[in-house]
């Protein structure tokens, strides 16, 4: 059996994206980045060529056919590339192939590309360059009048490049989001790969997504893959279908907060699981958190919080009505507060910042509330590919995870969160009103938790200034967990 080379991948360096297309852009090859306006293609390539020179030392050749290399310059370095310095050091150099003022526009035969080619070829020797970006195919293209000059010429370009041994990319724009790949029918068959940028709008949000539709000859992830570009690092893909099932599992139990509930679950929550806790507004899915926040502290954790639903001040304030003095702990550098209201960014711009302050401050537990305020800013297609993201990141980390979400009514029923994330917790504790002779109680069950035994019993739970308290099961109603609670009379036996 013949066995043939690998082919090589070049790092790009860009995060994420190297995890999504599993090593890289091949090697020597030309791949063609298609998007409608706005998907992100010029910050794509230009990030391509600085990532280069950050991270590996490889200087890079932008190609640009549309805007002057003055806006191009100018709009880059508001993302924190320093491009005039690195074109001061030979390592980046622009060629300007942009329509000039005055330049009347040459159609068909009569443009040739052997200048602009030599250009080229003269910068990449200059500056010593591993890799080249083209921004946009489309604007020098309109100058050939039919298709086949369009393929042959775009034929001539990428032969040339790969004669350069560069691995290069090259932008083109699309009419619409589904559809054609690209405006003139032909790039996608001459480019060696080919990416798409899709920026949909559904349900008045807008959404980021990449697609690898071809790698030829080698591997990469199927399927769309979000991202953010964000203003100190550019584009940011989450590889979410390239996460693996790879963490460790914890046999070690940490307390929940409470002795009460500690019992209830076999002596505590274990080190790497994520919890969920699902109930109407009021129902003690704060305190419940602060309590998980406060025995982390005083078992010597570091603990992070993130709120999406209270400011810090209030936060603060019903933590001090419970007991618990969080401002004292983040003095002693135990806790961290993290406050934010959703509209503030996208959800993939939170899932990012989060990552990152989970990174920095090493947190040995970690507490979201709440995940339904989350919700409301995403589709949810992308809120569940944010929960799997968030879930696989603290899991890897092995840290223990509290997450809270609302039930639609006062009374229960299951929240689209609790949907979304039940089956991928491993702890679910759920929080209810329960009438009882013409007052509103309190309840508490342990639905689920893997890998120990539990207790089954919908418990009283009651809060006070000292807290929560975990009481009685409730032993003459039913249908408590469904929203419709009914008295049961007492089986007496006969």
């Amino acid at each position: 059996m013949t066995r043939y080379p690998r082919i090589e991948k070049l790092r790009t360096g860009i995060s994420g994206f190297d995890d999504v297309t599993e090593g890289g852009l091949p090697k020597g090859r030309t791949t063609l980045v298609a998007g409608t306006a706005g998907s992100g293609k010029t910050v794509l390539a230009a990030q391509f060529l600085a990532e280069g020179i950050r991270q590996f030392d490889e200087g890079g050749v932008f190609v640009t056919f549309e805007e002057s290399p003055e806006d191009i310059r100018r709009n880059i370095q508001s993302l924190g590339w320093t491009v005039s310095d690195w074109e001061a050091q030979g390592k980046w150099a622009f060629v300007d192939a942009s329509p000039q003022v005055g330049e009347p526009l040459v159609i068909a035969g009569a443009y040739d590309l052997t200048g602009l080619l030599a250009r080229i070829a003269s910068a990449v020797k200059k500056t010593g360059a591993a890799r080249v970006a083209m921004d946009s195919l489309g604007a020098i293209f309109s100058r050939f009048d039919n298709t086949s000059l369009i393929r042959s010429e775009l034929f001539r370009i990428a032969t040339a490049l790969k004669g350069l041994g560069v691995t290069s990319m090259m932008t083109a724009e699309r009419r619409a989001e589904f559809g054609d790949i690209s405006r003139y029918g032909v790039e996608e068959f001459v480019a060696d790969n080919v990416i798409i940028l899709r920026n949909v709008l559904d349900s008045e949000k807008r959404r980021r997504t990449m697609e690898i539709l071809k790698f030829r000859g080698t591997n990469h992830h199927k399927g769309e893959y979000p991202f953010t570009i964000l203003p100190d690092s550019g584009i940011v893909v989450i590889p979410l279908a390239a996460l693996e099932l790879r963490q460790r599992s914890s046999n070690k139990r940490v307390t929940s907060g409470s002795a009460d509930l500690d019992q209830l679950v076999g002596g505590g929550f274990f080190r790497d699981s994520i919890i969920l806790v699902s109930g109407a507004t009021g129902t003690g899915k704060t305190l419940l958190t602060t309590e998980f926040i406060a025995g982390g502290v005083k078992a010597g954790e570091r603990c992070l919080l993130f709120a999406f639903e209270e400011s810090r001040e209030q936060l603060f304030r019903n933590a001090i009505g419970w007991g618990r003095d969080f401002e004292q702990m983040e003095k002693e550098g135990k806790l961290k507060v993290v406050c934010d209201y959703p509209e503030v960014a996208g959800l993939e711009d939170h899932l990012i910042r989060m990552r990152a302050e989970i990174e920095s401050f090493r947190p040995n537990r970690v507490a979201i509330d709440s995940l339904s305020a989350l919700e409301r800013i995403s589709t949810l297609k992308g809120f569940r590919e944010f929960v799997i993201s968030i879930t696989s990141f603290i899991k890897h980390q092995e840290i223990a995870g509290l997450f809270t979400a609302t039930t639609p009514t006062l009374t229960g029923g299951a929240s689209i969160t609790e949907t979304h994330i039940s089956t991928i917790t491993d702890t679910i504790i759920l929080l209810r009103y329960v009438e009882m002779r013409g007052e509103m109680q309190r309840g508490m069950t342990i639905l689920k938790m893997r890998g120990s035994p539990h207790d089954h019993n919908i418990l009283e739970f009651k809060i006070d200034g000292s807290g929560m308290h975990i009481g009685k099961p409730f032993r003459s109603v039913a249908g408590i967990l469904a929203g419709n609670p009914v008295y049961v009379l007492p089986d007496d036996g006969g």
